[in-house]
């Protein structure tokens, strides 16, 4: 599903060149669980990014589900992030003057969905996630896990194929993280490929599937 061909990503710090991806190639296949882990600034999410079409390399190919997607341009790329990747942050992202349901249902509102189809799907999910009571709840008025769930449910409403987990429990406490970890476990078991950048070793195990990055390259990846 996911291939990255020698890929290389290049700042430009203070007039230094800083090699934050250098000449990393990775073969992810579909419904597997991955973490990515590494100290701060190992580029571990600017892996992600460039997974995400949230960044584009330097030098190297993408090849997702078997297109190359580093010849697309922005508008493409969009398309085929919308269409096949969700995203999870650590801070949530919700938008503060929309009710849980209303956050949940925007990316289908953006795709022109039309209102019965975007309320059925998000009931779905209000109701998989342990969220219907809350629905008509502003960010403000739920509590952190509840957010992420919010969130979670908004990633994956449009249906991707991937799921993109930024450190996903770190502005959470122990009980509400493990509860989120086990949601997106939960998505994986049901097919959805998952990859989850962690600063918690903890979490890192849980996947079938280990990647450690230290100064932009791939330092070990195990399995098992």
């Amino acid at each position: 599903m996911i291939a990255l061909k020698q890929v290389s990503r290049l700042f430009t710090v203070g007039g230094q060149v800083v090699r934050a991806m250098d000449d990393v190639s990775l073969n992810i296949a579909a419904g597997e669980y991955v973490s990515i882990m590494g100290p701060s600034g190992s580029g571990k999410s600017t892996l992600l990014n460039i997974i995400g079409l949230l960044d584009t390399p330097n030098s190297g190919k993408y090849y997702l589900q078997g297109h190359d997607v580093t010849r697309l341009d922005d508008r493409q790329l969009a398309a085929v992030r919308n269409r096949t990747i969700g995203f999870i942050f650590q801070f949530f992202h919700l938008i503060p003057r929309l009710t849980a349901e209303q956050n949940i249902e925007l990316p289908l509102l953006l795709a022109g969905v039309p209102r019965q189809e975007r309320q059925a799907r998000s009931a779905s999910l209000l109701a998989a996630f342990g969220l219907a009571e809350r629905k008509l709840h502003r960010p403000d008025e739920l509590s952190g896990g509840q957010r992420q769930r919010v969130a979670i449910a908004r990633a994956v409403i449009n249906r991707p194929a991937i799921l993109l987990a930024d450190e996903p429990t770190g502005n959470l406490d122990s009980h509400s993280g493990g509860e989120i970890i086990d949601l997106m476990e939960q998505l994986n078991r049901e097919g959805l490929t998952l990859i989850v950048v962690t600063h918690d070793p903890a979490i890192g195990q849980r996947a079938s599937r280990r990647i450690r990055v230290v100064d932009g390259r791939i330092a070990s990846d195990s399995s098992g």
